[in-house]
């Protein structure tokens, strides 16, 4: 699996958070896309695979686990932020709620 800093995502990158509601609601990089790890395998068909998909949760734990689950069940290789949100805050990138 490929990760990346959060310097290193692209402005206008296909972010994909997959925290829990109540932690995406306390804040999230903007521009991101909510689909909870406890709904992705359900909602998987809501991204778009033509393009770089970046996956972020509050550390690298469960985003990591998102990467594993479409590289398995789809042969589709995401990249996984290290750090999650909590870097993404410490280096004061761009943040809505």
């Amino acid at each position: 699996m490929k990760t990346v800093t959060v310097n290193q995502v692209p402005f206008d990158a296909q972010l994909i958070d997959v925290r829990e509601a109540d932690e995406y609601a306390e804040g999230h990089a903007a521009n991101a896309v909510h689909i909870p790890l406890s709904e992705f395998v359900s909602r998987v068909d809501e991204i778009d695979t033509s393009r770089d998909i970046y996956m972020i949760c509050l550390a690298g734990g469960r985003s990591a686990q998102a990467c594993e689950y479409l590289q398995q069940a789809h042969d589709v290789e995401a990249i996984n932020v290290e750090g999650g949100t909590r870097a993404w805050r410490e280096a004061e990138l761009p943040m809505e709620k």
